[in-house]
């Protein structure tokens, strides 16, 4: 098994270091490592450290790091504009979309979006999904953690923000071509925009192809709203020899 993974505001510079905190909590409490065993540091900006445990107390333990790393970002970087669904969904797809290597996720209140992110409560469902892309960030052992927009667009506001970008799709029912044949961009960003469960109305598909979009199809099934992204995250990361 691979070493566990924490992160940490910044990696330290003393190769002996205290991890504490809710990282420590983690370590030390619910993931039980003593001493000799390994786990990795990560700055979620592509820096890593290799570290050894030399003791181990309640909610901390004492490291000494052996190595240092850093990983390149993603390029193309992987995009996923993500219509509200209602429930937990919204969790399951960004738990699942971290794991499947999204570099950021999109939070859109799409015309047929039961869920309405607004004041309050809307701030705490983005801090939600912020919490469990790092969740998943961690489980997947990822040096970058992938980023969440700080609230959710409109559909004007999504569609700005595809004009000049490298690539973009819609995944839509009613495409005929596929996202597993349709050419891809060396470099830039690559935007999925998934409907939420009631699907994209023919306004919105409008308005994303006017500004530059490509309406796909992943195959003749149709999937929910929290395992579409996945699926085309699965097909773009294996096109681009992620996978």
């Amino acid at each position: 098994m691979s070493a566990p993974l924490f992160l940490v505001e910044s990696l330290p510079a003393a190769d002996r270091w205290t991890l504490d905190g809710p990282e420590g909590h983690h370590a030390a409490d619910v993931q039980r490592l003593t001493a000799g065993e390994e786990l990795i540091l990560a700055d979620g900006q592509g820096g890593t450290a290799l570290a050894v445990v030399t003791a181990a107390a309640k909610g901390r333990l004492t490291i000494t790091i052996t190595s240092r790393g850093y990983v390149e970002s993603p390029d193309p970087r992987l995009v996923v504009v993500q219509g509200l669904p209602k429930g937990d969904r919204g969790e399951l797809a960004v738990q699942a979309m971290t794991e499947t290597g999204v570099d950021e996720i999109v939070p859109w209140s799409a015309g047929r979006s039961i869920t309405v992110w607004k004041g309050d409560r809307g701030a705490k469902a983005r801090d939600k999904w912020a919490a469990t892309a790092r969740e998943a960030a961690k489980q997947a052992r990822r040096a970058w953690l992938p980023t969440v927009a700080p609230a959710a667009l409109s559909t004007a506001r999504v569609a700005e923000r595809l004009r000049g970008e490298a690539a973009a799709f819609v995944l839509h029912e009613e495409a005929t071509d596929r996202l597993t044949h349709v050419p891809l961009p060396p470099a830039g960003e690559i935007i999925l925009i998934v409907g939420p469960e009631g699907g994209i109305t023919p306004a919105e598909v409008d308005a994303f192809t006017e500004a530059g979009a490509r309406p796909v199809r992943l195959g003749d099934l149709v999937l929910r709203t929290s395992t579409a992204g996945v699926a085309a995250l699965s097909v773009l990361s294996t096109r681009l020899g992620r996978w």
